[in-house]
């Protein structure tokens, strides 16, 4: 099951709306009950595809198919006139030539002519694609002395185009057929709708987006730019090694990198994704425990602190999950933990801790608690989600944690835009360092146990991690976690005065986040923490996380990116509507009608001309004086929850659903 799932519900004006719903991890799972850890870090990339399939449609798409197969169908027609045996008669885009004792020679003939063919024993396997040209046929025939005229062999084919094609795979239905995929077929017709969607969402561009855990920090211009260069973006991911030799100068700099930073000896790219970075740190631990004849321990402790997507991850990998609890002021309660501990030391295999805790404080005891679960024979996973607090100031290794991932997406500044692309890449302690994941091709840690399609992973992203590192240096990156940490204190100290702050350390500080607490304020106003994170729209912010790691509040996590001014205009929205909750509470404005409960305002409310409601058009739509100069319009109204998890998107909408 994905890790999100889109449902299409209606807003309060009855209009259509898009909500995710079925959320299998983070926020929305029980840590006992979680089942799934997969994330959407590779959603960037499935609206690339998307977006290709709407510029090309049916017909494009087509198009494509067709001359892409008439292309290999040349190939194969040609080498078969040769003399050469093809492995299989029936083919779409690539071909598998028998060619014995002359592989050696075809292939280093082929890379004279820049050329890469895949090798095989006694093969060679040949893909085309929509990019390739008559001139590259031209070239693989001389490469395999093939005589025949690629015009001659295409007039050939066309008399039977879909011959290598069996006639019980060649599709007659149609498909495409939703407008969307009908509709923006040339660039500036394509540029628009970008817009018109990229005009849908709330970014950096517009202002803060304090999501606890989440890490929204700046993805900077001088970062980005690298990945538009071929260099990086346009070499395949199974080139031969002496091709790629730039990139494996830049991943075995960014893990030497990684490793002073983390205080790890080893690191792994391959991980996907975060939630793929925990199932290969888990996978370590328990071959690690197998090459020890110790193949039985399989329970996981998991503080209910913890991050969440580690009891999913735990799960998947056939561990017993067991849930710790924690003290009243955040921290893993020690006690509980020893007899945790105690109750399961003969099975124990690790525990999954987060630091800082998901409640947003340093956990005191943190060494203690690595201590006692190696005094029992257990591994120590250390979730890097939070790892934005720690940079500079202390580390992984130096906490003595055995294994973690980091989400380069978050502290090292890859985008999260879109979902993704993520980065989850593990770091290790030595005595796990031969359990690392191994690639079938071009494996650096071996053959076996690959978490990812390539050995590198996401590899076209990974200079922006790098530039990041490289210009930031030591003490830029020490200071950037300073400033993250200063920040979210300083939103918590003026929050203070009107909000409950549910966690806070010894010293009254927190970490890099802080998590306010809705629940009294609820009882008193009647107004909820969807309430208030939905009026945050109308203020210019997107919403904190809402009910996570705790239900009935928000965490704010406001990064080293905001300056003073952003976080007293976010302070200054969230003063204004906890005034906005007292005029709830004295009656000024009735529980079912009022700016809170009827949040977002958008231009649909603006613009109508009867006005029923308590307070002013004025200041529901335009609640302090920034949104009077530049102003974020959500496109639609308070969504229904209920509704959108009853109606799932399986497939396209039909065309009913879109007429008004």
């Amino acid at each position: 099951m994905p890790g999100r799932v889109i449902g299409v519900s209606i807003d309060t004006n009855g209009n259509q709306a898009l909500r995710m719903a079925m959320q299998t991890r983070e926020q929305h799972i029980r840590r006992e009950k979680a089942t799934s850890n997969i994330c959407t870090a590779q959603a960037l990339l499935a609206n690339m595809a998307a977006f290709y399939a709407v510029y090309h449609g049916e017909e494009g798409l087509k198009t494509i198919a067709r001359r892409t197969h008439h292309m290999t169908a040349i190939l194969a027609a040609g080498l078969t006139k040769a003399g050469y045996e093809l492995a299989h008669n029936s083919f779409f885009d690539t071909i598998t030539v028998n060619t014995g004792d002359n592989t050696d020679k075809l292939v280093q003939k082929a890379l004279a002519s820049d050329i890469n063919l895949r090798q095989l024993e006694g093969q060679i396997g040949i893909s085309f694609d929509e990019t390739t040209t008559i001139e590259d046929i031209n070239v693989l025939f001389s490469v395999f002395e093939v005589k025949e005229s690629v015009e001659t062999l295409s007039t050939e084919i066309a008399d039977n185009e879909f011959a290598a094609i069996p006639e019980n795979c060649r599709r007659t239905s149609r498909y495409l057929t939703h407008p969307v995929f009908n509709t923006h077929h040339s660039e500036t017709q394509m540029m628009r709708y970008l817009k018109q969607l990229e005009n849908k969402d709330f970014s950096l561009t517009h202002g803060m987006i304090p999501l606890g855990s989440c890490t929204m920090k700046l993805n900077a211009a001088a970062e980005m730019i690298p990945v538009t260069w071929p260099e990086f973006g346009s070499i395949h991911p199974f080139a031969p090694l002496d091709q790629a030799a730039g990139y494996t100068a830049l991943a075995d700099d960014l893990k030497k990198k990684l490793c002073e930073i983390t205080g790890y000896d080893e690191f792994s790219l391959q991980p996907n994704s975060g939630a793929s970075g925990e199932y290969a740190g888990l996978i370590a631990i328990q071959r690690y425990h197998e090459s020890r004849g110790e193949g039985h321990r399989n329970v996981c402790l998991i503080p209910s602190s913890a991050h969440g997507t580690n009891p999913a991850t735990a799960s998947m990998v056939s561990m017993k999950v067991v849930v710790v609890k924690c003290d009243d002021n955040g921290n893993i309660d020690t006690d509980d933990l020893a007899a945790k501990i105690e109750k399961h030391r003969d099975n124990l295999s690790s525990i999954m801790i987060t630091y800082p805790s998901t409640h947003g404080v340093y956990e005191e005891h943190v060494k203690e608690v690595c201590e006692m679960v190696h005094e029992a024979g257990g591994q120590v996973y250390l979730d890097g989600a939070n790892m934005n607090a720690q940079v500079g100031l202390t580390n992984p290794g130096f906490i003595g944690s055995d294994v973690s991932h980091l989400n380069l997406h978050k502290t090292f500044c890859i985008p999260h835009g879109g979902g993704g692309p993520g980065m989850g890449p593990i770091g290790v302690k030595s005595h796990l360092a031969p359990f690392l994941p191994g690639h079938i091709e071009n494996g650096i840690e071996g053959e076996d146990y690959a978490v990812s399609a390539a050995d590198l992973g996401s590899a076209s992203i990974l200079p922006i991690s790098w530039a990041y590192i490289a210009m930031m240096g030591e003490t830029g990156l020490t200071d950037a976690t300073k400033v993250a940490i200063l920040n979210a204190n300083y939103v918590m100290e003026r929050l203070l005065p009107h909000y409950p702050v549910l966690y806070r350390g010894t010293n009254g500080r927190v970490a890099h986040e802080c998590i306010i607490d809705i629940r009294p304020l609820k009882e008193e106003t009647g107004i909820s923490e969807e309430d208030i994170a939905k009026r945050l729209m109308d203020y210019g912010f997107h919403a904190p996380t809402m009910s996570f790691p705790v239900a009935g509040t928000l965490m704010v996590e406001p990064t080293e990116s905001e300056d003073l001014e952003e976080l007293d205009r976010f302070c200054e929205a969230m003063i204004a509507i906890r005034e906005e909750m007292t005029q709830v509470k004295d009656g000024v404005w009735p529980l079912d009608n009022n700016p809170l409960v009827n949040a977002p305002h958008t231009q649909v409310d603006l613009s109508k001309e009867e006005w029923d409601r308590p307070y002013s058009r004025k200041l529901g739509c335009f609640p302090s004086s920034h949104q009077r100069t530049w102003k974020y319009w959500p496109t639609v109204n308070r969504v229904d929850n209920v509704y959108g998890d009853r109606n799932l998107i399986c497939s396209c909408p039909s065309i009913e659903n879109y007429e008004d």
